[in-house]
């Protein structure tokens, strides 16, 4: 047998094998280290955040709660770093693992329903933001603006613009009118429920109008001469549009109580749109006022036919049974009202008269009693949000 003779590779390989070894000694026992331990991951991690190194905070975040799922501040910080890069999907994520863990969830459900916002996740948005009132709206100021701005479009998506209106007039008489808030209050002005992204384009300029017109009504002190420019300039180019009456009334009526020009703009809106419950109640509670039973008593009853659910139809049919002096009928509508908007005091108020006219004297004192603590706490000098009943509290509706 003859012998081949080794090839020069041979001898290379030959060559640096020890060295290769060497190497191999002293690389395994590198990675045969014992892992990073918790604490110094979490050191680590504050230390990005702190450098301001987002994604290596991220991935230090992420490899500590591998090693602890129930570390509250990981996922907190994890949802902030997310969302300070708008990935708001994986931001939602890490601060629903939060909420759990933690009894001060106020601010996580702020950030929350940021996120689903974002995702247009808007049920669940609106849901933790109710949550996030109920916890005592709490959050730095950007957090709260960014947090109540988001909130009043969703309360003007679901229908609720009297509290949409009620949260975005702090914001305007803050920062006067910015696009987004003119926006904003254009769509809850003009009882339009849709979302600024949703509004659609033919009715831009109606929206900007009637927002500019309800901003100026709203600024500290009021502009009532810009407001009524934008509201007339609105009325000229679409008087025929549902809804322009009815804005227009009401800022008549906010500049004077119950005027002739807001009677004569809410009764053109019934024109055009026949079922509009607010125009009905606005002009029951004028008729009432004139003393105008039997027409007030039709609007009401109509109102009534239209929204049985609607507190303040009820409130003022049980007025006009007052009115008539018809005490039984009055206190059978003024207690629907009252289910159906308990933290009202007018409603109390009228309620306790009618039982002292049925003779229900105990009844009588505790609805008077009631009223009366009920109007210390609308007349204590408060922020919106606290006053916000209807908004924070939507399970008394």
């Amino acid at each position: 047998m003859v012998l081949q003779r080794p090839s020069r590779v041979y001898f290379s390989v030959m060559a640096v094998l020890p060295s290769f070894v060497l190497f191999l000694l002293l690389v395994i026992p590198a990675f045969a280290k014992e892992p990073i331990t918790f604490e110094e991951i979490s050191e680590q991690a504050a230390r990005a955040v702190a450098q301001d190194r987002s994604n290596d905070a991220i991935r230090l975040f992420r490899a500590g709660l591998k090693l602890h799922p129930g570390w509250a501040e990981g996922w907190w910080s994890l949802g902030t770093l997310f969302y300070d890069q708008d990935r708001f999907s994986d931001a939602a994520a890490a601060f629903r693992r939060f909420l759990p863990l933690t009894p001060k969830r106020g601010p996580a459900y702020a950030f929350l329903a940021l996120c689903e916002y974002e995702t247009r996740d808007l049920d669940q948005s609106l849901r933790h933001f109710r949550a996030w009132a109920s916890s005592g709206w709490p959050g730095t100021r950007e957090t709260i603006d960014v947090a109540v701005f988001h909130f009043a479009l969703l309360l003007t998506r679901e229908g609720k613009f009297v509290e949409a209106l009620y949260l975005l007039t702090p914001e305007v008489v803050k920062m006067g009118n910015t696009p987004a808030l003119t926006e904003a209050m254009g769509l809850a002005s003009l009882r339009m429920r849709n979302l600024p992204e949703d509004c659609p384009p033919e009715r831009r300029e109606m929206v900007w109008l009637a927002g500019q017109a309800a901003a100026y009504a709203e600024h500290f002190p009021p502009d009532y001469a810009r407001a009524d420019e934008y509201a007339d300039r609105l009325l000229v180019h679409y008087d025929t549009q549902p809804e322009v009456h009815f804005f227009r009334g009401t800022l008549f009526n906010f500049e004077k109580k119950n005027s002739a020009e807001a009677e004569r703009e809410f009764r053109k809106e019934l024109g055009i749109s026949p079922d509009h419950v607010p125009a009905m109640l606005e002009l029951a509670a004028i008729d009432l006022g004139d003393d105008n039973l039997e027409e007030a008593s039709t609007l009401a009853k109509r109102a009534i036919q239209v929204d049985p659910q609607n507190a303040e139809a009820h409130h003022i049919m049980g007025r006009v049974w007052l009115a008539k002096d018809q005490p039984e009928p009055a206190a059978a509508e003024l207690e629907t009202a009252k289910r159906l908007a308990p933290t009202s005091s007018n409603v109390r108020s009228h309620l306790a008269i009618a039982y002292g006219k049925l003779g229900r004297v105990q009844e009588a004192k505790a609805e008077a009693a009631l009223a009366i603590s009920l109007k210390k706490k609308e007349d204590v000098p408060t922020t919106p949000q606290e006053k916000l009943k209807l908004a924070t509290e939507p399970e008394q509706r």
